[in-house]
């Protein structure tokens, strides 16, 4: 975790985890503006195979636009912190819904998640009485991913170490 925060602070980006009990939130603030730059939220759930990294949810404002970092730069560290946490937690595996609003943007972001490590699970269309627990659970239809958290990390640790 510190190599993830160090890493950040280089790019001035200020990642901050809060904790209340299985749930969290990273929020990303720019360092020289302290303004805001994303969050994410989710929570650990205890499930039949262990614990599970719920990831909710992922908001990157329109800030990040125009910074050097791309908007999914800043994703990948505000989920390297998730990630990291869900680790420490005892989770294997993580979940999320790259979720569905446009056709364009969805294809880009699961496109994104399979880069970082994620399979895809099921299609959530609504369209099928097996979708109900899906958007009951996520609140809304894309595609639900999974990861094994330690491959995550494996994958990933080198784009946070330190240049020391």
């Amino acid at each position: 975790m510190s190599d993830i925060l160090a890493s950040s602070r280089a790019q001035k980006l200020d990642l901050q985890l809060q904790t209340l009990g299985p749930f969290f939130r990273i929020t990303a603030k720019n360092l020289e503006t302290q303004n805001e730059l994303g969050r994410a939220e989710g929570l650990i759930r205890f499930w039949f195979g262990g614990r599970v990294l719920h990831l909710d949810s992922v908001r990157l404002r329109r800030e990040t636009l125009g910074m050097e970092r791309s908007i999914f730069g800043l994703g990948l560290f505000i989920g390297a912190v998730a990630v990291r946490y869900g680790f420490d937690s005892g989770c294997s595996t993580a979940q999320l819904l790259a979720i569905n609003d446009s056709d364009l943007y969805h294809a880009k972001l699961v496109r994104f998640y399979k880069r970082i490590g994620f399979k895809v699970v099921h299609e959530v269309t609504g369209s099928t009485i097996g979708d109900l627990a899906h958007l009951l659970v996520w609140g809304g239809v894309g595609t639900r991913m999974d990861a094994n958290v330690e491959d995550l990390l494996i994958k990933w640790c080198t784009r946070f170490k330190s240049q020391n």
